[in-house]
């Protein structure tokens, strides 16, 4: 991976952690914790959407990815600390 594929990396990271948190509970949670969401809603949404038999492709399409699972791993977590 060059410096260029980690920087979109990151910044789809972000976009997808900051939408989310919008979305969630009206506010970004951070520029680190925004990447670190994006980038584990990436790696859900990527799941979520294989099982269901859709792909993204193009920037666009990650940030949706990114985004719903960011938004899926956030309610999950709500979930968890109201137990």
């Amino acid at each position: 991976m060059d410096i260029t594929s980690l920087l979109i990396f990151l910044a789809i990271g972000a976009v997808a952690g900051w939408l989310a948190g919008i979305l969630m509970k009206g506010g970004g949670s951070g520029i680190l914790m925004n990447i670190v969401l994006g980038i584990v809603g990436a790696i859900v949404g990527g799941f979520l959407f294989g099982v269901v038999g859709l792909s993204s492709h193009g920037l666009i399409g990650s940030i949706i990815t990114a985004t719903v699972g960011a938004v899926v791993v956030l309610f999950v977590v709500r979930l968890i600390k109201k137990l």
